[in-house]
C-alpha cells in the first residue's frame, strides 16, 4: 500500500489527468511518461523555504576571504540548490499530466529530479577538500543544464494550445527565475573556491596584483553603465554586420546622461539585457532605413543615475513594434511566429542565455564584451564557452528573458512603442546591491 503522501500526489495527478481530459491529446504527443517515484522524500524537500540573498550578501563572503567563510558559502549552496529545484519539481507535478510528458518538458523534469537526488545526499562540507568535490558536482550540473532553455522553450510552444496564456508564462517565468538564482549562487561559489586557491590570496603571497580585483566572486563591484553599453554597442554592431553584411550602414549608438554611474551587479546580466535591446533596435533601424534615403537615425542611450537605481533608457527609430507581435511581446510561447522560433529552437541544443555565445563567425570584432571581460575575467563562470548560437537565429526569447533578469534584482524593464517612429525602452536597476533576489521561496503553483 502507498504511503499517505504517495496516495496524495498520485491522487493529484489522476484527477488533473480526469479534469482537463488530455489522454487523447498525451498519446499523441508523447509516451515518455516520468517513472512514478515515492513523494515523501521530495515532500520533505518542499516544506522548507528558499532563503534569498542580495548582491551585498553575495560579497560578503569574498571580501576576506577565510576557510569558514568558503565552508559556511559551501554549506548555503549545499542545502539552497535542492530546496529550490524541489520547489520546482512540485510545480511541474502540477501542471497538467499531458504537458508533463511532452517530451521536452520530461527532459527537464528528469535533469531537474537526477539533479536533485544527487545534491540532497551531498553531506555537510567541514573541509576544503568536501568543498573541492562539491565544486565538481556543482560544475558537472551546470553543464548538463545547459540543456533546460531551449528544451523548456520549445516544450512551452508545442503545449501553448494545452494550458491558457498566462498560465505557461507563469509557469516559464518562475522556472526561469529560479534557475537564474541556482546559477547565480552556484557560479558565485565555485568563483569563491577559484579565488581561495590562487596564488594572490594566501599570505605569503600579498605582492602577487589579484587581476579580478573588481569582482567578489561573479558580482561586479564597479559596474559601470556607460562602459557596458559601449561594449554591448561593439557586440551589437558586430552581430549586425555578420547579419547585414559588412557594407550595411549601421546606426550609430550615442549615449549621454549620467556617465560615470555605477553600481554593483554580476555583469553578464547586464550585459544579457543592454545587448538584446540594442541588438532589437538596430535590426529595426536597419530593416526600416532600407527603404529610405540618407545614413540611419541613431540609436540614443540615455543613463541617468538617481539616490537608489540607475536608469537606462535606449531609444531608436526603427518603426516601431508590429501590431501582432506586441500583444504577446512578453510572452515566450504564444505568438503568430511561434512556429518559426519552435524550428529555430531545434538548431540550438544548449543556450546558457548570455551575449557571448553569439559568436561571430570571425575574430575581427576587437573590443567587444567579451574581450572585456577576459581582461578584467579571465574564467567564464557562465559556462557560454560551452554555447553557440547563430547571431540571426531568432528565438522569440531575447524581450521576455531580458525582463526575467532585470526583475530578478529588483529592478524592472519597460517598452513603449510609437507605431510607425520607434521604441523607447526603460531599464531600471536597484544601485545599492541590497535587493534581495525575486525569487518564488515556495512551490509556486501549490494551491492549483
Amino acid at each position: 500500500m502507498l504511503p499517505p503522501a504517495a496516495r496524495r500526489v498520485s491522487e493529484t495527478v489522476r484527477v488533473e489527468r480526469a479534469k482537463r481530459g488530455h489522454f487523447g491529446q498525451q498519446r499523441r504527443l508523447s509516451s515518455r511518461t516520468p517513472p512514478w517515484r515515492p513523494a515523501a522524500v521530495l515532500d520533505d524537500w518542499v516544506q522548507r523555504e528558499a532563503r534569498p540573498i542580495s548582491l551585498r550578501q553575495l560579497t560578503f563572503f569574498g571580501r576576506t576571504l577565510t576557510e569558514n567563510r568558503l565552508l559556511s558559502s559551501a554549506n548555503y549552496v549545499r542545502t539552497e540548490l535542492p530546496t529550490r529545484l524541489a520547489h520546482r519539481l512540485r510545480d511541474m507535478q502540477t501542471l497538467p499530466y499531458v504537458v508533463v510528458t511532452n517530451p521536452h518538458m520530461s527532459h527537464v523534469y528528469e535533469l531537474y529530479y537526477k539533479a536533485f537526488e544527487t545534491l540532497r545526499k551531498v553531506r555537510e562540507i567541514n573541509t576544503v577538500d568536501d568543498n573541492d568535490r562539491y565544486c565538481k558536482i556543482i560544475t558537472e550540473t551546470l553543464q548538463e543544464h545547459l540543456t533546460v532553455i531551449p528544451k523548456l522553450a520549445m516544450g512551452i510552444i508545442e503545449c501553448q494550445s494545452l494550458m491558457r496564456p498566462d498560465e505557461t508564462d507563469k509557469f516559464m517565468n518562475t522556472l526561469l527565475r529560479s534557475r537564474i538564482s541556482r546559477r547565480v549562487i552556484a557560479e558565485q561559489h565555485l568563483a569563491l573556491t577559484e579565488t581561495f586557491h590562487s596564488p594572490w590570496h594566501f599570505p605569503d603571497a600579498q605582492q602577487i596584483q589579484d587581476p579580478n580585483a573588481d569582482f567578489v566572486g561573479e558580482v561586479f563591484l564597479r559596474c559601470n553603465a556607460k562602459e557596458v553599453v559601449q561594449d554591448c554597442g561593439r557586440m551589437a554592431h558586430a552581430r549586425a554586420e555578420e547579419a547585414f553584411g559588412s557594407d550595411c550602414v549601421l546606426p550609430q549608438v550615442r549615449i549621454e546622461g549620467h556617465l560615470n554611474a555605477t553600481f554593483p551587479y554580476i555583469l553578464s546580466h547586464l550585459q544579457y539585457i543592454v545587448g538584446e535591446l540594442l541588438r532589437n533596435s538596430i535590426q529595426a533601424v536597419v530593416e526600416r532605413w532600407a527603404h529610405l534615403p540618407g545614413d540611419p537615425a541613431p540609436v540614443e542611450v540615455l543613463l541617468c543615475e538617481a539616490p537608489q537605481h540607475v536608469i537606462i533608457r535606449i531609444s531608436d527609430q526603427g518603426g516601431g513594434i508590429p501590431k501582432d507581435i506586441l500583444p504577446n511581446l512578453w510572452s515566450f510561447g504564444k505568438g503568430p511566429r511561434s512556429h518559426i522560433h519552435l524550428e529555430n529552437l531545434v538548431q540550438v541544443p544548449k543556450m546558457a542565455a548570455t551575449m557571448q555565445e553569439l559568436k561571430p563567425s570571425t575574430t575581427s570584432t576587437g573590443g567587444i564584451a567579451q574581450a572585456a571581460n577576459d581582461e578584467r575575467r579571465p574564467v567564464d563562470g557562465s559556462l557560454s564557452s560551452l554555447t553557440y548560437r547563430p547571431p540571426n537565429l531568432r528565438l522569440g526569447m531575447g524581450l521576455p528573458m531580458s525582463r526575467v533578469y532585470a526583475e530578478y534584482w529588483a529592478g524592472s524593464l519597460e517598452l513603449h512603442t510609437l507605431e510607425g517612429y520607434g521604441v523607447d525602452a526603460f531599464l531600471t536597476i536597484s544601485k545599492l546591491g541590497n535587493k534581495n533576489e525575486q525569487l518564488s521561496t515556495r512551490a509556486s503553483m501549490d494551491a492549483i
